[in-house]
C-alpha cells in the first residue's frame, strides 16, 4: 500500500445497551481519557499507533463484557470527513481543557499574588503540583500540537517565578546582548507563538549566533553554557504577566518601540488576555497558526516566523 492510501485513523464503532447506565458513562469517560473524538454517535477516531489501537481493544473489551458489541477498524477518509477537519476536531477538544486549564491557573495566580510570596506558599505550591499534572495529562493526548498549550504554560511559569526566591537569575538580569553570544538555547518542541518570536529576538538582537534545541516540556536539565527559554524552571520564561518575549526585553534592555509593539501583540496571542488589542493580532494569530499548521519540524517553524517577525518589526519601524 502505498503511503497516500495508509491509513492514518483507528476507529472504534460501538453499540452499547440502555442497561446498565453506567456503562455508556464509564466508557464515555474513558474514550475522553484517551483522546479519542467522536466523529458520529458512536463512532470514535484516534491517530492510528500501537498505543491508540491497544487502548481501544480494551475499551471494546469493556463495551463486550458489558454487554454491547463493537468493532476497531483501521480507516482514511475518502469523501465527507478529510484528514484536516479531523485534525480540528482533536484540536478543539484540547483547545478546550487548556481553556479550561487556563482559567483555573489565572485564578490561581491572582490567588498567589494576593496572598504575597510568603503567605498561603504551600496551598498555591500545591495547587501548581495538581495544575502541573492535570497539564501533563492533557499534553499526552494533544496528538496535533493545539496551541492552547502555551498559554497555560505560560500562566504556571509566571506562578512559579512568583514563588522562587530571587537567586542565581539574578546574575542573568545584568546581561546585556554581547555577553549570550554562541549560546544553545533550549526550549520545547512543538513552538508556537511566544517561542517562534523569543527565537527570533534572540538571534536578531541577543545573540546572532545562537543555536536552538528542542526538548520534550518535561526534560529539566541542559548542559553547561545552554540557556533555557519559554519552559519549566528556565532562565527565561513568564515572570508575572509578561510572556517569554517581554521577559527578554526587559532583561536586555531593548527599549526599542517597534520591538515593544510586536512584544504587545505576542502577548495578547500568547495569553489571551486582550491587554493591549491592536489590530495587527488576529492576523499574526492567524499566520503563526497557519505556520504551526504547514510545518510540523521546529526548525522550519522558526525559519518562516523569523520572517514573518522581521516583516512586522521592519513595518512598526517605519510607521513610526
Amino acid at each position: 500500500m502505498t503511503e497516500s492510501l495508509a491509513s492514518r485513523w483507528l476507529v472504534l464503532i460501538h453499540q452499547i445497551p440502555p442497561s446498565p447506565s453506567y456503562l455508556r458513562v464509564k466508557v464515555g469517560r474513558r474514550l475522553q481519557g484517551l483522546g479519542a473524538v467522536a466523529v458520529k454517535n458512536s463512532v470514535y477516531v484516534m491517530p492510528r499507533s500501537e498505543q491508540a489501537l491497544e487502548d481501544f481493544q480494551w475499551v471494546r473489551r469493556e463495551i463486550v463484557a458489558g454487554g454491547g458489541d463493537a468493532s476497531v477498524c483501521e480507516a482514511r477518509f475518502v469523501e465527507g470527513l478529510s484528514d484536516a477537519s479531523v485534525e480540528a476536531l482533536f484540536n478543539a477538544a484540547r483547545e478546550a481543557d487548556y481553556g479550561t486549564l487556563a482559567r483555573e491557573a489565572r485564578s490561581l495566580q491572582a490567588s498567589a499574588t494576593r496572598r504575597g510570596r510568603r503567605a498561603g506558599k504551600e496551598h498555591v505550591e500545591g495547587a501548581l503540583l495538581r495544575l502541573r499534572k492535570r497539564l501533563a495529562d492533557v499534553v499526552g493526548i494533544d496528538f496535533f500540537a493545539a496551541s492552547g498549550r502555551d498559554t497555560v504554560e505560560g500562566v504556571l511559569a509566571g506562578i512559579e517565578s512568583g514563588l522562587r526566591p530571587p537567586g542565581p537569575a539574578a546574575e542573568i538580569d545584568a546581561m546585556a546582548p554581547g555577553d549570550v553570544r554562541g549560546r544553545t538555547w533550549v526550549t520545547r518542541t512543538g513552538v508556537h507563538v511566544d517561542r517562534i518570536a523569543s527565537a527570533w529576538l534572540i538571534r536578531r538582537f541577543i545573540d546572532p549566533e545562537a543555536r536552538f534545541r528542542f526538548v520534550q516540556g518535561g526534560e529539566a536539565v541542559a548542559a553547561p553554557g545552554e540557556l533555557r527559554f519559554d519552559m519549566f524552571e528556565a532562565d527565561f520564561t513568564h515572570e508575572g504577566d509578561l510572556c517569554t518575549f517581554e521577559v527578554l526585553l526587559r532583561r536586555f534592555g531593548l527599549e526599542d518601540k517597534a520591538l515593544g509593539r510586536v512584544g504587545e501583540i505576542v502577548h495578547d496571542i500568547d495569553l489571551k488576555d486582550g491587554r493591549f488589542g491592536h489590530p495587527e493580532t488576529v492576523g499574526v494569530d492567524h499566520l503563526i497558526a497557519g505556520i504551526a499548521m504547514r510545518h510540523k519540524d521546529d526548525e522550519a517553524r522558526l525559519r518562516d516566523g523569523a520572517a514573518a517577525f522581521e516583516a512586522l518589526y521592519e513595518y512598526f519601524k517605519r510607521k513610526r
